[in-house]
């Protein structure tokens, strides 16, 4: 049986020889991957310029953890896999952490406290001002001093969208979701939603490929669409301010296509393809293609589509009548008609391959709704709507940290298109030796690393690439 005392664990013996572990191999940390990501910041300045979105209203002469170096080690541990502030009390004596926060001192040793001498890094209570400060900060605060400013963050998204980009593209596609962020206590915001069948808050999420440029956290008792036309309308006008001259197609189920948001393109030369939900009036419109579908299903045996396109208007709620793609399929389960809604012409985009090559690629957006998760975007377990979407901020800047990786150092490699959860199990957890001296810091990898070619490929591109002027 397996014993333990503080100072060893003894295990099964190999053959004759002991089998023995002990807490005391020095200064090990399990995220050594972690320094790809330090070059990622070096060239993106991702985590720099969130924290440039707090403000500081704490007495100088009483920092010892400045707001860029806790926001650091906010967003690389989230990237690293640790979701909790709990998980901070240990990993502020991690030197490899302390030195992704930018710390001068990795060691700690010269922290100003004996009790904290060994600690190069801030504990929970210390974070957690970042995401429970108010707005506005009161004459009367004692602790809860650094302020976010949100405005600041949403346009910071739009310019890492921007900057990612050596030109403008001639197109891009805005793809607008919702989803369930499952709650568990009284949260502010907090309802229960018949669709999902739980409490919850219902987040929209707008991305541009990868890019992801809006998460707006909400409470569930609104329709889909709330809110959506409004931050549309701010992403195409931060856009276009830079960029003039590309076209813009929104794309979403049907949950967004309401006719505030359809007029409001069309007004501004914003196209879009968005699901339309089924009625009796849209089947009666395709009934012939329907009987059509079941026809071939029943001679082959296989699944079977048939597309028409039309006009069509709604009785009360849209002001015109408006292009729609209808997907009659039939499978083995019966009938199943799809409808689209969009001001794309037929010449560019007929019915088929509109629906096909172009609706349906929405899905890939669902991918990168999993990957928020994966960096613990549903971790909204605070008591406040604000300081619950401060913590989403945080996941997702470790969501566009971990983007940038690979986008910049791994491309043309096997996780080029890999997901968050992938890159961070094979590149990022990294077993590893630090010692550090006066003059270096010395990181020793496992040398069983089974990816480490891969990983030499990512640094090498990541040191290809500029660093940032100024």
């Amino acid at each position: 049986m397996t014993q333990c005392n503080q100072e060893s664990f003894e295990f099964h013996p190999l053959n004759r020889r002991q089998v023995v572990g002990r807490f005391d191999g020095g200064e090990i940390t399990t995220d050594a991957g972690g320094l790809l990501l330090r070059e990622v910041e070096k060239r993106t300045r991702i985590i720099a310029r969130f924290a440039e979105c707090f403000r500081d209203r704490r007495a100088a002469e009483h920092i010892e953890h400045t707001v860029p170096e806790l926001v650091a080690q906010r967003v690389y541990a989230l990237a690293l896999g640790y979701e909790d502030l709990n998980d901070h009390d240990e990993l502020r004596r991690d030197p490899l952490l302390a030195v992704l926060a930018e710390k001068p001192d990795p060691t700690g040793q010269s922290r100003v406290r004996e009790r904290d001498r060994g600690k190069a890094l801030a504990g929970k209570s210390t974070l957690n001002r970042l995401e429970l400060t108010r707005a506005e900060v009161g004459e009367r605060e004692r602790y809860k001093k650094i302020a976010l400013e949100m405005e600041a963050v949403d346009g910071l998204l739009v310019k890492l969208f921007l900057e990612a980009h050596a030109e403008p593209p001639a197109k891009i596609v805005l793809d607008l979701d919702a989803t369930d962020d499952p709650l568990h206590g009284n949260q502010e915001g907090r309802f229960f939603h018949g669709y999902y069948g739980h409490y919850c808050y219902l987040p929209l999420y707008i991305f541009a490929g990868d890019h992801l440029l809006c998460a707006r956290l909400r409470p569930s008792h609104i329709d889909a669409s709330a809110g959506c036309r409004e931050e549309v309308e701010r992403l195409v006008g931060e856009i276009r301010r830079a960029w003039p001259e590309v076209k813009i197609i929104l794309r979403g189920d049907s949950g967004f296509c309401r006719e505030e948001l359809m007029a409001w393109c069309e007004q501004h030369q914003v196209d879009y393809a968005l699901g339309l939900a089924k009625n009796q009036r849209l089947k009666a419109e395709i009934s012939g293609e329907l009987e059509a579908a079941r026809q071939q299903y029943l001679e082959t045996g296989q699944p079977a589509r048939v597309f028409k396109e039309f006009r069509y208007q709604t009785r009360q709620s849209w002001s015109r009548a408006r292009r729609v793609i209808a997907k009659a399929e039939h499978l083995e389960k019966g009938a199943n008609p799809r409808f689209v809604v969009t001001s794309l012409g037929t010449a560019a985009w007929e019915a088929r391959r509109l629906y096909e090559e172009f609706y349906c690629a929405r899905g890939e957006m669902e991918n990168r709704i999993k990957e928020q998760l994966m960096l613990f975007a549903d971790r909204t377990s605070t008591a406040l709507l604000r300081s619950n979407q401060i913590r989403l901020y945080f996941s997702l800047m470790a969501y566009t940290l971990v983007a940038a990786l690979r986008r910049l150092g791994l491309k043309g490699t096997d996780l080029a298109q890999a997901q968050a959860a992938t890159i961070r199990l094979k590149l990022l957890k990294i077993g590893a030796l630090i010692r550090i001296s006066v003059r270096r810091v010395c990181v020793s990898w496992a040398s069983g690393y089974p990816y480490a070619e891969l990983f030499a490929q990512a640094h090498a591109q990541l040191r290809a690439s500029p660093l940032p002027v100024g």
